[in-house]
């Protein structure tokens, strides 16, 4: 019996034949260049099996290949057997990304024609792919067929339409449209077309459903000085809450149009457009035309990175609330592994998720829960399977990276805990990796430092004894929205865009031993403006983190003799504030329990 990807790999390459392309092109994204597309666009993953939130695919006559990044190298080698499709590894000293891969593959043509789904891929993407094979000689065609592989998919999804509700973050719709308006003036421009889901639902206070785990509305935004114009794709829902929303835009100015009808007014409107091409596709790119377009980085970005006062009050809010859930679930996991019930990796994930349901204001998940015992958890980005997944033991480590959307905010957590004896390398691991989760969340810096000068914090200790681990520090958080965003991050990468008071960020240095262990220790916390001391030697300003997370830490995992008397202090103090937080919201037998967990060491 035949694998049912490389089946569908073989009818795209019939259509390739039968049209005379050379190669196609697609892309994990969406229409709105987004990091998790909802099912419609999963094109990579109905294609090839391969699941991860990053990763592109070129087919040829000859070959299918995958570029991903080093999260997803083994889960790549696993889902792509048996489908023909090669990896091919990103973020590597070797890598070879696709402009190239392709120059070097078409080298000596002296024409090649690459098809795309104009619709879901970025225009930044093609002109790197037209540079590097008009740079061999040949000419290169780009061939756009919005949505190709309907052809080949019958039971293609449709566009999501769940309800759209209103949020209010303190700050309203028309003021934030009103800095656009500002930045259209500063610009020259006559418009700004907004294509990010994320910038979409900051400026408009909008939520919805119809991406899973992520808050967000499928649409464009086109705003004028005097205009607005909201592409949203809700011909046939009959809900009274979208309803009231949709008068609520009406009446502050906002005309609502059909979805489809962004790609009419923008191939026939009058003036140019200001436009994020890193998240605008190809096919509205084209459409505009280089006259018209003026590309620009999305202002929005950096405006609902830096949360208001009523922002970072629902975050601290919202913690304390997830902090209950979260210790409900440990000590309710505790209890199975003392009486020797059978739980999976699936059963615990699905029982966390059930102590957050319980929350008011609780939307549901903020990402998939990553539930993994022993060797599952060495892989910094595993699925939980949903069947068969392996049984918890009372013995070794298990991690839980999991978070939750709230009406006012959105929480990620992770932490690893001793599901019983352990190993001193486990133990020595776990202490490394919280020295240095505990000296990124004690920094003090410059105001404007950009993250990738605080990442060495987090890995000092691991490197002091040659430890390492292959993923980002840290990564922006969304009020209410995306788990991730920027403009800001933690990583060895460097990214100018420097931190800001009122920014949200994750802390969450790990360790990961191939086939044994993993450990990964995660808090978001908040940008605050650190008070200046009479020492203080300069005029600069300088910030600090404010721990949002409330959870604590597994202490039977540290080996005291490696942490500093200031780390311990440090642990000491938060383990106090969690307690002092949580335990009122608590049963006395839980609050009990945790009191015991937070002592000091």
């Amino acid at each position: 019996m035949g694998n049912i990807y490389a089946d569908r790999i073989e009818q795209l390459r019939s259509m390739m034949r039968s049209r005379g392309w050379d190669a196609v092109i697609l892309t994990g994204s969406d229409p709105h260049g987004s990091e998790y597309p909802a099912e419609r666009w999963k094109c990579v993953q109905w294609l090839t099996a391969f699941t991860g939130e990053a990763g592109d695919v070129v087919v040829t006559l000859d070959h299918a290949g995958l570029w991903t990044d080093t999260r997803y190298f083994i889960q790549a080698v696993q889902q792509l057997e048996g489908t023909g499709v090669e990896l091919h590894k990103m973020r590597v000293p070797e890598q070879v990304p696709i402009d190239r891969w392709l120059a070097e593959k078409f080298a000596g043509e002296s024409e090649v024609y690459f098809a795309v789904d104009g619709i879901c891929v970025g225009q930044e993407v093609i002109s790197e792919i037209k540079s590097g094979i008009n740079a061999g000689g040949a000419a290169c065609h780009i061939v756009s067929i919005p949505d190709m592989l309907d052809a080949i998919w019958p039971d293609r999804p449709g566009i999501p339409q769940t309800p759209i509700f209103t949020v209010d973050p303190g700050e309203s719709r028309i003021e934030r449209l009103g800095r656009l308006r500002d930045f259209i003036e500063a610009s020259g421009c006559d418009y700004i077309l907004l294509s990010s889901l994320d910038d979409i639902a900051w400026t408009l206070n909008v939520r919805a459903s119809d991406i899973e785990y992520n808050p967000l509305v499928i649409s464009f935004l086109l705003v004028g000085q005097e205009t607005a114009e909201w592409f949203v794709q809700k011909e046939i829902v009959e809900d009274p809450i979208t309803e009231a929303t949709f008068a609520e835009l009406q009446e502050d100015g906002i005309f609502l149009r059909y979805y489809e009808e962004a790609e009419i007014a923008l191939s026939e409107i009058d003036g140019t457009v200001a436009a994020d091409t890193s998240t605008l596709n190809y096919h509205l790119c084209s459409l505009i035309g280089p006259a018209r377009l003026v590309p620009c980085p999305s202002p929005v970005r950096g405006w609902k990175a830096v949360k208001n006062t009523v922002e970072i009050a629902g975050f601290r809010d919202c913690h304390i609330r997830d902090g209950v859930a979260m210790v409900r679930f440990l000590h309710w996991l505790e209890r199975c592994m003392q009486n020797d019930r059978e739980i999976s990796e699936w059963d615990a994930a699905v029982k966390l998720g059930q102590f957050r349901a319980e929350i008011p204001g609780y939307q549901g998940d903020s990402f998939e829960t990553i539930s993994a015992y022993g060797p599952s958890a060495a892989l910094p980005h595993y699925i939980t399977p949903r069947s068969g997944a392996p049984v918890l033991e009372a013995h070794g480590l298990y991690l839980c990276d999991s978070g939750g959307q709230y009406l006012n905010g959105t929480t990620d957590i992770t932490r690893t805990w001793a599901l019983g004896p352990c190993t001193e390398l486990e133990k020595e691991d776990y202490t490394l990796v919280l020295r240095g989760h505990i000296a990124l969340a004690s920094a003090v810096f410059p105001a404007d430092t950009p993250g990738c000068r605080l990442d060495v914090l987090a890995r000092g200790p691991l490197w002091s004894h040659q430890r390492n681990f292959g993923h980002g520090t840290g990564h922006g958080v969304g009020w209410f929205l995306g788990v991730h965003e920027g403009p800001q991050d933690i990583r060895q990468n460097m990214n100018a865009a420097g931190f800001k008071a009122g920014m949200v960020t994750s802390d969450e240095p790990g360790i990961y031993r191939t086939g044994q262990w993993g450990i990964r220790i995660e808090n978001l916390v908040a940008v605050q403006d650190e008070p200046t001391t009479e020492a203080a030697t300069t005029n600069d300003r300088f910030l600090s983190f404010e721990t949002l997370t409330l959870c604590y830490y597994d202490t039977s995992l540290i080996e005291i003799t490696l942490l500093t008397d200031d780390e311990k202090q440090w642990l000491n103090d938060y383990h106090r504030r969690v307690a002092d937080t949580i335990c009122p919201l608590l049963t006395s037998d839980e609050a009990s329990w945790l009191r015991q967990k937070c002592k000091d060491i």
